[in-house]
């Protein structure tokens, strides 16, 4: 059983950055394959990024692509997702998911199906 906690959101103006991180225990961390979503008010759960296991592999929704990073440091058992460029439509609570499951392509990645645990979110508002 992984329990995930989310941690770093706040309140920041339109073009800042914020990073927010995700710190897992209870499993083996490294085999997980890690992502984070958002939900903005009204609106349903959406995925933003993706990386595998080793951090080889990321996926990027096409809203956050070129101004969001994900990462990970298997020593510290977190994952990181830097947001650059930020834009009020960015406002959401974001949430950190994990799974074992085996998934090729952005399709499966981006799937709220996938994932098996989640953290109770961070909120992230970006001001105009």
């Amino acid at each position: 059983q992984v329990r995930l906690v989310e941690s770093g959101g706040g309140l920041v103006q339109a073009g800042d950055s914020l990073s927010v991180s995700c710190a897992a225990s209870g499993g083996t961390f490294g085999t997980y394959k890690m992502a984070w979503f958002r939900q903005a008010p009204g609106k349903e759960r959406e995925f933003v990024a993706r990386i595998s296991s080793s951090g080889a592999t990321t996926y990027y929704a096409d809203s956050v692509k070129g101004r969001f990073t994900i990462s990970r440091d298997n020593v510290k058992n977190t994952v990181y997702l830097q947001m650059n460029s930020l834009k009020p439509e960015d406002t959401a609570i974001y949430y950190c998911a994990a799974t074992r499951n085996y998934c090729s392509g952005y399709g499966c990645a981006a799937s709220f199906h996938q994932y098996n645990y989640w953290g109770q979110g961070t909120q992230v508002t970006v001001s105009s």
